[in-house]
């Protein structure tokens, strides 16, 4: 069967599902503590504070923030959800910060995590989704109910936080499984079911560069608990496996896809060719730490015209070192020479108070290897930096996140690291001499998130102790201090700035320059304040994870309104780059975002000028991360030096135009498609929409011209990501 499509831009598509019957809860009882008691549906409870379900507890005045506490919400549930063909009734928690047990009207039906006094000790479970399914016999229909949840949080703020509770009819998804993994040369469809039950399954594999259906069939089949359903298919070029499974008991239906990785940058001519940003600040005495990003064939000499005085290059690495005394824009022509030829760029080195004058690109070491980070691993990648070529596009950030930490203090009460990191100023040294710069984390509590030790009373030994390591990045991650906030009983915006004013005045103290991140999730509006404590950048929203439905929560929802607030110095952070091979531990595997929702992270992340902090693991780097990360032209959207955030210009029928002006004059453009299918875009109609006029639109992901009166196919939660400029 053959697809028709709507041009969008003149009538978009939406393709949209319906939710199954169902109570939604916004609100809840709380109370900090933990007694038994408190799970029976005859407990009191008309004594305990009421707060919100989708914000967690910290951020609603719960003073105590750490350790356990009780929801318990009332709910009348209709009779009319005995209807249908559902056995059992779901209870839908949304994900809780970090362990639960659950219990309806007295019985436990549920439990996520594992809690400091079970068996194998505490297991936090923040980002899993709490979806029980109970009996219809534990609900009073058309009565109160009551849903008593017993939860611990290890650190941060805690709780329901998400979305609020749903109770309802079971979904599909309840009962049956669909995966399609990658086998060699094909997609491998596996339906698994714990019910008896049956449908038809549909399976399409659709090509990716002309469009349309290649081949596709339709089966009945059945399911039961013994016999999963297993096939596959033929998967050679650029193409995707669409499967989906309607069920004759359900309404809904179960989705997914697998794409082929497929390469859109072009690849990098061997002459000389300059990728990086064209300004870089420092302060006046500081280190100047800055690698020249030339990609083209290797070996390559290097030389710099127009050198201040205090500044060296290394010829064989395209290093520059040394440090300014004088403020001032001292104008430099980078030239890079191998076999092919000859380029010249022209650069400015600005010397002045402010850093940071474009967005940080590097790596951060939390989303592949979480808590098990070591500084074997670290080197890894500051190696594949270099084997790569990334540091040839610019990026040069290494930034070690949590559990790097001592057990404990020093005597003298200063920080030291721990076995892992047998010397962090060595890697510190190895780093500056390759051109690349030292990232460490910490936290203003008395904990880190990952129950290391923080900074709280130390800020000016740890600020100290790291500049001793030639720290060049800061990221200061809440955690730990709400401990030391909510007793105060002051959520003033006053108060979230406290400890970040606290420490950022010990690193302005320093003979180095450090990239000052706040970490702590948009708390308090930060964007309206972090420049006030010469924050560097400050995270907007909570934890990014490698989903489209979190990718699009932060990206789409949460950034819309903050372009006012970005500029050069100072930049929204919307978290780190989910492509790659991620894992948060030891166990890594490929980001579960498909090939195009990657292109689209990558290219809405760029128009917002936020940091571009790589979260895979370099070392397993192939060819489709690589290309991804290192599009020159993509890339130098992200660094414009005009420092523009893009602003949302249109949103209908499931596509979103964004765009943002750059310093020459011209317009980046991001045409995102947010539908679960493909739509065509008529580009005219869309930059129309938008009140933009273009003599010449660039595709910046394929590095080519195109015109504007074709219509563009884009996929489903991909991206037409343009460069348009008037003659």
């Amino acid at each position: 069967m053959r697809k028709t499509f709507v041009t969008i831009c003149a009538l978009c598509l939406c393709l949209v599902g319906m939710r199954a019957q169902g109570v939604s809860v916004t609100e809840g009882k709380i109370a900090v503590g933990d007694n038994p008691a408190w799970s029976q549906p005859s407990f009191v409870d008309s004594a305990w504070q009421t707060l919100a379900l989708d914000r967690e507890w910290g951020e609603q005045g719960i003073q105590k923030t750490n350790g356990y506490a009780w929801y318990r919400i009332h709910v009348v549930i209709p009779s009319s959800l005995r209807q249908g063909v559902a056995k059992e009734v779901l209870l839908d928690l949304g994900p809780i910060d970090d362990t639960d047990e659950t219990w309806l009207n007295g019985v436990q039906v549920g439990k996520t995590g594992s809690n400091p006094e079970d068996p194998a000790g505490y297991h936090g479970q923040w980002n899993v989704p709490r979806r029980y399914l109970v009996d219809p016999s534990l609900i009073r229909w058309d009565q109160e109910n009551i849903l008593a949840v017993r939860v611990y949080n290890a650190s941060g703020p805690g709780g329901f936080f998400e979305r609020p509770v749903w109770i309802g009819k079971p979904a599909l998804s309840d009962y049956v499984s669909l995966a399609v993994t990658k086998g060699k040369n094909s997609a491998d469809v596996v339906l698994a079911s714990r019910i008896s039950c049956g449908g038809t399954v549909t399976v399409v594999k659709e090509d990716l560069l002309g469009g349309g259906e290649l081949e596709g069939f339709s089966r009945k089949v059945k399911l039961n608990p013994r016999k999963p359903y297993k096939v596959s298919v033929p998967m050679d070029g650029q193409v995707r496996v669409v499967v989906s499974y309607a069920d004759n008991l359900f309404e809904d239906r179960l989705d997914a896809s697998l794409t082929n990785p497929y390469i859109l940058t072009p690849p990098a001519p061997a002459i000389p060719r300059y990728n990086g940003p064209l300004v870089f600040g420092v302060r006046p005495g500081s280190p100047v730490i800055f690698r020249l990003a030339f990609s083209g064939e290797k070996p390559m000499k290097y030389a710099v015209e127009g050198l201040p005085e205090g500044v060296v290059l290394d010829e064989d690495k395209g290093v520059l070192s040394g440090s300014v005394a004088d403020e001032g824009d001292y104008p430099l022509t980078f030239v890079a020479t191998n076999d092919k030829g000859t380029t010249r760029a022209s650069f400015t080195l600005k010397v002045g108070p402010q850093i940071a004058l474009t967005p940080p690109m590097g790596w951060n070491s939390w989303n592949c290897w979480g808590l098990s980070v070591s500084q074997e691993k670290v080197m890894a990648s500051a190696s594949a930096f270099l084997n790569a070529g990334l540091a040839d596009y610019g990026y040069s950030y290494i930034n070690i996140d949590d559990a790097w930490e001592a057990a404990g203090r020093n005597p003298d009460g200063t920080l030291s690291a721990n076995e892992k990191f047998p010397d962090m100023k060595g890697l510190g040294d190895w780093l500056h001499a390759n051109g690349l710069k030292l990232g460490i984390y910490s936290s203003p509590g008395d904990r880190t998130c990952g129950g290391c030790i923080g900074s709280i009373d130390h800020e000016k030994q740890d600020a100290e102790t790291w500049a001793s390591w030639g720290v060049d990045y800061l990221k200061y991650d809440w955690c730990g201090y709400s401990k030391v906030f909510n007793p105060g009983k002051d959520h003033s915006k006053a108060a979230y700035l406290r400890p970040y004013v606290k420490m950022q005045q010990y690193l302005r103290e320093q003979p180095r320059d450090i990239f000052y991140s706040l970490c702590q999730y948009g708390m308090a509006d930060v964007w309206e304040w972090g420049a006030f404590v010469d924050a560097n950048s400050w995270r907007t929203t909570g934890d990014i994870t490698d989903t489209w439905e979190s990718l699009y929560e932060i990206g789409f929802e949460r950034q819309t309104e903050l372009y006012p607030y970005a500029g050069p110095g100072h930049w929204n952070d919307p978290d780190m780059l989910v492509v790659g091979k991620v894992g948060w531990s030891s166990l890594l595997r490929d980001s579960r975002l498909t090939p195009d929702e990657q292109y689209t992270h990558i290219s809405l992340w760029s128009l917002l000028s936020a940091n571009m902090l790589i979260g895979c693991d370099l070392s397993q780097m192939d060819a489709f991360t690589f290309n991804l990360l290192c599009n020159n032209e993509v890339n130098a959207v992200n660094q414009d030096i005009l420092g523009r955030q893009a602003h949302r210009d249109v949103e209908e029928d499931g596509v979103q135009l964004w765009s943002r002006d750059l310093y020459d004059g011209g317009k980046a453009v991001g045409i995102f498609n947010l539908n679960e299918a493909p739509v065509p875009a008529l580009l005219k109609g869309c930059l129309e929409k938008m009140g933009i006029e273009a003599d010449t639109v660039r595709d910046l992901w394929r590095q080519k011209d195109i015109p504007t009166d074709a219509v563009y196919r884009i996929p489903s939660h991909g991206v037409l990501f343009v460069k348009v400029k008037n003659l």
